[in-house]
This record gives C-alpha cells, sequence and structure tokens, in this order.
C-alpha cells in the first residue's frame, strides 16, 4: 500500500468522523433532517475501509 492511498485513508476517517459529529449536531437542533446527513456518514466509512 503506498503512502498515497494511507492519505486519502486518513482523509476519509477524518470525514466519516466529521460527518458522526454533523449528525448528533443536527439531531440536537433538527431532528427530522438527520436523513440528510445518514448517507454521509455511510459513503466516508465505506471508503475509510477501501471497500468501494
Amino acid at each position: 500500500m503506498d503512502s498515497a492511498s494511507n492519505k486519502s485513508k486518513g482523509l476519509f476517517w477524518i470525514l466519516f468522523l466529521l460527518s458522526v459529529v454533523m449528525f448528533f449536531v443536527v439531531y440536537a437542533f433538527a431532528g427530522n433532517f438527520i436523513t440528510v446527513v445518514i448517507p454521509f456518514i455511510g459513503y466516508f466509512f465505506v471508503k475509510a475501509l477501501d471497500i468501494i
């Protein structure tokens, strides 16, 4: 595995964690809009695990 893919995986882990934080922020202030954030959580998690 080269360093370029490690950097991108690290970026996707950071984006995944930011998406999880945004999930809870959106849930706290506008609970009915959490479905907007859920696809980002799934996408960044799968990209961080290098499944797709």
